[in-house]
């Protein structure tokens, strides 16, 4: 596959279907002025390149019952890389782990957990998280509102022209 550069028709369709993956190749194409086939050609390569990883529905976390949203920093008992690959083995078998980060400071990793209520939340602290092994410190702070939240990416911060 050719690593080409990307052109503005290529950042508009990245833009476009990051905000509306559901948009049909007909109506993408209309909306950065090519004909359907050249339009779905660029679809299929911004794909192949790995550009587009994947496309996805967002639900409503409150409204299937996801009420509760807490960020957890962990730390471990010793920054070796077999405490590091056990930890990440382990969160990344959970589907309450909506993020995880591997950090600088204080902490070593950053998670965000969504789960229905207190006594799952505390069901995941005790029961799996102090669990862990390698694990020397869980910090938990309570998501009170979600002042801002997006999947899209700041395209414009890295190309102008979007």
């Amino acid at each position: 596959m050719s690593n080409k550069l990307l052109d503005l028709v290529d950042w508009k369709i990245l833009s476009l279907l990051q905000k509306n993956a559901n948009l049909s190749n007909v109506r993408l194409a209309n909306e950065i002025g090519l004909s359907p086939s050249p339009c779905l050609a660029r679809v299929r390569y911004l794909e192949k390149a790995g550009y587009i990883n994947h496309y996805v529905t967002l639900l409503d976390p409150i409204k299937v019952g996801l009420k509760v949203s807490v960020f957890i920093h962990v730390t471990l008992e010793k920054q070796i890389e077999a405490v590091l690959e056990k930890f990440e083995q382990a969160v990344l078998g959970r589907t309450e782990v909506m993020e995880c980060y591997l950090m600088t400071g204080e902490s070593d990793y950053l998670l965000r957990v969504m789960v229905p209520d207190i006594q799952a939340f505390e069901d995941f602290i005790l029961n799996f998280l102090s669990k862990v092994p390698g694990v020397g410190n869980i910090k938990s702070s309570f998501s009170l509102k979600q002042v801002k939240y997006q999947t899209a990416l700041p395209l414009d911060t890295v190309n102008s022209k979007v």
